[in-house]
């Protein structure tokens, strides 16, 4: 993991400099911080790591400078990772730099996740956005779908869960220590039901997210 991470940190601080993809410059923190920050979850959460390694396609909502998306990817080079972000010049930067990195396993789209349809079932993944609240609303689905937050340490002073238990179980809530920071917490949740019948007029305007892997 750590030539990949350095593989990957020399891009960014060279090539792709300009595009302001991390404002951590050392590599060490760059490691803790964005590298082991997005994987570690598959070693203290059982959960989690069972949900990827059961699933044929991981989807990552705004991964910005490609975390978690492209680690993830690293470690599962037999699963399909999917990401969306809805700036589309980091969109594109990041599916360079996966390319440059060999994952072939890996498309990023510039999307929004309101304008996906999620026709397929998927695990996906939100790291550094805003509230659950806020994001589980937009998520389309058609199929079995679990989600999870990777959250600060503050999580329970900023947010709640009640407002989403109706549609979503939550499946997880771990405080995990990440060695550098205050701690973690993964918050996983996935949805209750699955909506049948016809597609409403919203939902037959989306992109198929089977047509994009």
């Amino acid at each position: 993991m750590k030539e990949f991470a350095k593989k990957y940190h020399d891009l960014l601080t060279g090539e792709y400099k300009g595009i302001n993809l991390t404002r951590i410059t050392t590599f060490e923190e760059f490691y803790q911080k964005q590298i082991v920050d997005s994987v570690l979850p598959l070693e203290v959460s059982k959960v989690f790591k069972k949900s990827i390694e059961s699933t044929k396609v991981v989807v990552d909502i705004g991964f910005g400078g490609g975390f978690p998306i492209l680690p993830l990817a690293y470690l599962y080079p037999d699963k399909k990772f999917v990401g969306f972000e809805a700036r589309a010049k980091k969109a594109k930067v990041v599916q360079e730099i996966a390319q440059k990195l060999g994952l072939k396993n890996v498309k990023c789209y510039h999307h929004r996740v309101e304008t996906i349809n999620i026709d397929i079932p998927v695990v996906i993944t939100f790291k550094a956005v805003g509230t659950i609240e806020k994001f589980l609303p937009l998520i389309k689905y058609r199929e079995q779908t679990t989600v999870y937050f990777y959250k600060g340490p503050s999580f329970y002073e900023l947010e709640e869960l009640e407002p989403v238990e109706k549609k979503w179980k939550v499946v997880e809530e771990l405080f995990y220590d990440l060695e550098g920071t205050d701690g973690r917490t993964l918050i996983g949740l996935k949805n209750k039901t699955v909506p049948r019948g016809t597609l409403k007029k919203e939902i037959k305007n989306l992109v198929n997210l089977s047509q994009l892997i």
